[in-house]
């Protein structure tokens, strides 16, 4: 018998406090005159869209661009109301886990959106390999929420927080819901079962 998901991105309202969710990956905060601006650099339009959609949800201005390298990016227009957010995961010029983060369940659903895939029967967060500092404290603060990864690809280009095993895949499903109902998404998120 399975049991019924009481912390899911499917029952809590959108925030300010879940864009923390793309700070987790490698998106980047930077604070402006007008404002902080929260931008992530994706690989696929969904993800894109996805994102501007929620960030949109949370009562934020979003758009998506395309870098100068070609790059798509989603990202918020500057707004002072995400300063706080940007003071908390930043130490100068270098990011940062907030002490004790405990990430809301749309957080996590912004992190999986922003570059979460899954490969082998394992399910991969990316992380920021520019910000290898924050990668325990990652770990860390998805096992406060159940579900228990560990670090993969640390020394690479690519580094993610891995999650394996029916219990920590299922819990991480529950936790951000269904895939966003666009075609092709379904092998980049977390499986709701193992096949």
């Amino acid at each position: 018998m399975s049991q019924i998901a009481l912390f899911s991105a499917d029952t809590d309202e959108p925030r300010l406090v879940d864009v923390a969710g793309l700070l987790a990956g490698n998106g980047q905060s930077v604070h402006t005159a007008l404002g902080t601006r929260v931008s992530v650099v994706v690989a696929d339009r969904w993800r894109a869209d996805e994102i501007v959609a929620e960030l949109t949800a949370a009562g934020l201005e979003a758009e998506t661009v395309i870098s100068e390298e070609g790059s798509l990016v989603a990202r918020t227009l500057p707004t002072p109301r995400l300063t706080a957010l940007h003071r908390s995961w930043s130490r100068g010029a270098v990011k940062t886990v907030p002490p004790g983060w405990v990430p809301t369940a749309r957080a996590v659903r912004l992190w999986v959106v922003a570059g979460g895939h899954s490969e082998g029967g394992r399910y991969l967060l990316n992380l920021d390999p520019h910000a290898p500092d924050t990668h325990p404290r990652l770990a860390t603060s998805l096992m406060r929420i159940g579900i228990a990864p560990i670090i993969v690809g640390a020394r690479g280009l690519t580094p993610a927080l891995c999650v394996t095993g029916k219990r920590r895949l299922t819990r991480l499903h529950e936790t951000v819901g269904p895939a966003p109902k666009t075609v092709g998404v379904d092998a980049d998120w977390p499986p709701e079962q193992l096949h």
